[in-house]
């Protein structure tokens, strides 16, 4: 088995988010406790033993490796001159909305909950934000059609969306996909589909539906983010990419660039191509350990600590739990002051009574957590 995981001891004082800065025990941060794959170390080593790291770009031959990988794993028929190099989808954010909704101080549509930076890149351009809650529908979180077509305005330019959805869990169906195309056209948005998550799809009957894959009437107004980053645990180098369709959109967007994001490093271009040329074995044993930790975090939820509500997790290594019915300010104050365990606050995603429990460890150390927030749910029930 090439999955490793790692613990505390070897994860504390590496000057890392999750285990130096988020409490006894992290469940937050969308960063795994797995060893990245094998490739991805000798193809770093490999570049650090060259001795020069110089200015680098990206090769056709990482083109190819993108363009071959978005072919044979999610069937896209994508050409290397719709691809553009990025720090990461964060930073992308902002500059789709400085790109496409400035200086028109334009309106960017949000469904939540949502990842955070969705909700706040119109900060950085002057931007007004339209949030629509999703709704549940025989348990599952869907898209509220009605609310969508009510809140949208004359001058809203951008829609965000991410697929498959953080913190939700949903992988969109084609069906759902394609309407939302359908009411980008109707309303003249542009579709920005951060798929960061799109290999993560736990839901053995799934698979991942592309933006990129929908219609050419669609497509021409269509952004595609995604990064190996979070499908193969490098987060921290630092490789994003968008694929874009459109030349028009596309050099609208790299001129809005300018000179405002650093260039990427002779390891982040080494690692993307190395993960996606050779990573696919390491990342079936993956998927594989993800969805037994998955099935093993919601069975205990489910039997010890029925009082938490979720939802069918479809796609991610991140559950979204409501806690509402527990009656806290915070959930995610109280289990950390109560359990020592740290969950992302589902207020930072517009959702104060829920939390995002991050999955991706070992199962004891999953298990420890799950225990020590049941111990603190008893407590509270009996105070």
């Amino acid at each position: 088995m090439s999955i490793i995981y790692a613990g505390a001891e070897e994860r504390r004082h590496t000057g890392n988010i999750k285990w130096d800065l988020q409490g006894p025990l992290p469940f937050g941060i969308a960063d795994m406790d797995i060893q990245s794959p094998p490739c991805l170390i000798e193809a770093l080593q490999q570049r650090l033993n060259h001795h020069f790291y110089g200015y680098a770009f990206m090769t056709d031959s990482l083109r190819a490796a993108i363009t071959d990988y978005l072919r044979e794993r999610h069937g896209i028929d994508a050409r290397p001159e719709w691809l553009h190099d990025l720090p990461g989808c964060v930073p992308a954010f902002t500059l789709v909305a400085r790109a496409i909704c400035t200086p028109t101080h334009a309106g960017i549509m949000v469904c939540t909950p949502a990842y955070p930076p969705m909700l706040h890149c119109h900060e950085d351009t002057d931007c007004k934000l339209i949030t629509v809650p999703c709704i549940r529908q025989n348990g599952r979180a869907c898209f509220d059609w009605e609310a969508m077509e009510a809140a949208v305005r004359p001058d809203t330019k951008l829609f965000l969306l991410c697929n498959p959805h953080n913190p939700l869990g949903r992988s969109w169906s084609r069906e759902e996909l394609l309407r939302v195309g359908e009411f980008c056209c109707r309303h003249d948005l542009i579709l920005c589909s951060d798929e960061i998550h799109c290999d993560l799809v736990l839901d053995e009957h799934l698979r991942h539906q592309s933006a990129l894959s929908l219609p050419d009437e669609i497509l021409q107004r269509t952004i595609m983010l995604s990064a190996p980053s979070k499908t193969f645990n490098m987060a921290g180098i630092c490789f994003t990419y968008m694929a874009v369709p459109n030349a028009e959109l596309r050099e609208r967007i790299i001129k809005a660039q300018g000179h405002s994001l650093p260039t990427l490093n002779v390891f982040a271009y080494a690692a993307a191509e190395a993960v996606y040329r050779e990573g696919w074995g390491w990342h079936a044993e993956l998927l594989q350990a993800l969805r037994r930790n998955s099935e093993l975090a919601q069975n205990f939820i489910s039997t010890h600590m029925p009082e938490l509500r979720l939802s069918p997790h479809e796609a991610t290594y991140l559950l979204w739990i409501d806690c509402s019915a527990l009656g806290l300010s915070s959930p995610h104050d109280f289990f950390l002051q109560e359990a020592g365990v740290y969950l992302d606050d589902g207020a930072n995603f517009g959702d104060g009574q829920c939390v995002r429990l991050n999955f991706a460890t070992s199962p004891e150390l999953l298990m420890q957590g799950l225990q020590a927030m049941e111990a603190a749910i008893a407590r509270l029930k009996k105070s």
